[in-house]
């Protein structure tokens, strides 16, 4: 049974999977497949082109919809407060579901903030969102989401991996009791060479992914997995019977370097905090 971390009322599952990138087809044979292994975190968004696979993936799985956390993204064409509504209810069809679990706003892009997040508070109180929250915010920008916002916020979900020191936005966070949701946890498969992580690996007998994916889970965050492959994907949900020890974990915390951040796209990037 994989853990669930709380925040501002939300229970979510620390382990999800994540679809970014996975094509149609993918999405529609790997979703049901990640549910029958045990994943019950399940992250798509708008711009990803997939929420329709991945309803049809949810209802194919035979697990309960009750039972799965499921989130998508709000794109950032759709901040103003009657195209973000809409987008929602396009979203819902497309998901099969009367309701997601996690609604973010998914990048900053520069938008004032007032409008969407106004627009976040009136879907959560009409039933078709749970939870709410950000992803690739700032910590100034996430404050001001949070100030702005009735409904409390739970996360913000944020590129975070070996290679990237996050803990201004991760401590920000959690002095909000939000909690962050690491995506690009493999470093776009940089992660796979290094001699580090691969000694870590080898004295545990286990593989980089689950070393990257444990390290993550034992800073008490949320992480995305995302994988093609049904092996792979059963290989990084065995990641709930063994530990990091302290030296491990600081290790591995060791390799962040200032330029470790792998995406910032130019519109759509804040000015990121540094560490």
């Amino acid at each position: 049974m994989q853990p669930y971390v709380s925040a501002n009322g939300a229970r979510i599952p620390a382990l999800g999977y994540g679809t970014f990138r996975l094509p149609g087809p993918d999405t529609l044979r790997m979703v049901p497949h990640a549910l029958k292994l045990g994943f019950r975190h399940i992250d798509t968004a708008q711009i990803y082109g997939n929420e329709a696979e991945v309803g049809a993936g949810i209802e194919a799985s035979g697990v309960k919809r009750a039972d799965i956390f499921l989130t998508t993204k709000v794109w950032v064409d759709k901040y103003g407060h009657d195209a973000l509504v809409a987008s929602v209810d396009e979203s819902l069809k497309k998901l099969r579901t009367d309701y997601v679990d996690l609604l973010l706003l998914h990048w900053p892009a520069g938008h004032a903030l007032p409008e969407p997040v106004d627009a976040l508070n009136e879907v959560v109180k009409a039933g078709k969102v749970r939870h709410i929250g950000v992803s690739n915010f700032n910590v100034a920008q996430m404050q001001e989401a949070i100030r702005l916002s009735a409904v409390p916020l739970v996360t913000n979900q944020v590129e975070y991996h070996p290679y990237l020191d996050q803990s201004p936005v991760i401590k920000a966070a959690r002095a909000a009791g939000l909690v962050v949701t690491a995506y690009y946890a493999m470093a776009d498969g940089k992660v796979f060479g290094d001699p580090v992580l691969k000694d870590i690996a080898a004295a545990k007998g286990r593989t980089v992914a689950q070393i990257v994916l444990r390290w993550v889970l034992q800073q008490d965050l949320v992480v995305l997995s995302k994988t093609a492959g049904e092996a792979r994907a059963a290989e990084n949900f065995a990641v709930f019977d063994f530990e990091l020890s302290p030296d491990e974990m600081a290790a591995i915390h060791a390799l962040a370097r200032p330029d470790g951040r792998l995406l910032s796209p130019p519109a759509l990037a804040p000015v990121w905090d540094a560490a």
